[in-house]
């Protein structure tokens, strides 16, 4: 059966790919983003532009352009990463990805919460750069505080929203050849959306709050 499938961060890398996947097998997409690229264009889905989910003020105008779209499935992919080190520290920088990558996906959620169909799902696209246990190299201070704290608030957000029926993924996409990885990586933009798109399927009240792989396996916090 259709559903409508809303997607942060859209225009490119795994975003694009998350609303080619959706919108290939008859799912209703809208896809938001900053700026929309001609590949996303040319998917003939709905787009909502103009929306920086580093800005609260963007956000409100999410809300007022979906107006009373029912959502069945939310996910956050927009995200940044930039570089800091124990010995070039940009606070800035970090406060920056704070902004995006934490703030950004749980006002997402908290403006749009009220449009959320009854059985909905929430996917929050993450990083295993912001498992604690997992981190053996150090650096990348903002990017990996920043996704740490997604996942926290991912996990809140599948214990206050469990009684709601809506149920959250925590979701590493893997180590995807993009823009943000400079084109290295494991596998294609395209891969990682299949496997996203698989674990979202599968998502439901029992399992709603884990951290996963795109592959299936699950992370350590």
């Amino acid at each position: 059966m259709s559903q409508t499938v809303v997607i942060i961060g859209a225009n490119r890398g795994i975003g694009l790919e998350l609303a080619r996947a959706w919108n290939k097998r008859g799912d209703k997409v809208v896809a938001v983003c900053r700026e929309p690229s001609k590949a996303l264009e040319a998917l003939g889905v709905r787009i909502i532009a103009g929306i920086d989910v580093g800005r609260a003020d963007s956000i409100e105008q999410l809300g007022a352009e979906l107006n009373d779209t029912r959502i069945d499935t939310l996910c956050n992919n927009a995200g940044v990463m930039l570089n800091e080190s124990l010995d070039a520290m940009d606070f800035e920088q970090i406060c920056k990805q704070f902004e995006v990558n934490t703030l950004g996906p749980l006002r997402v959620v908290q403006k749009l919460l009220s449009r959320m169909a009854g059985n909905a799902k929430i996917g929050l696209i993450t990083s295993r750069m912001g498992s604690i246990e997992d981190n053996t190299s150090g650096g990348k201070y903002g990017y990996r505080i920043s996704k740490a704290g997604l996942n926290a608030a991912g996990k809140s957000l599948a214990v206050d929203l469990k009684p709601r029926g809506i149920a959250v993924a925590v979701l590493h996409p893997g180590y995807v050849r993009t823009d943000m990885t400079g084109g290295h990586g494991h596998m294609e933009a395209q891969e990682a959306a299949r496997r996203l798109v698989q674990r979202m399927d599968e998502l439901n009240l029992d399992n709603t709050g884990t951290f996963w792989h795109s592959d299936g396996s699950v992370l350590p916090w």
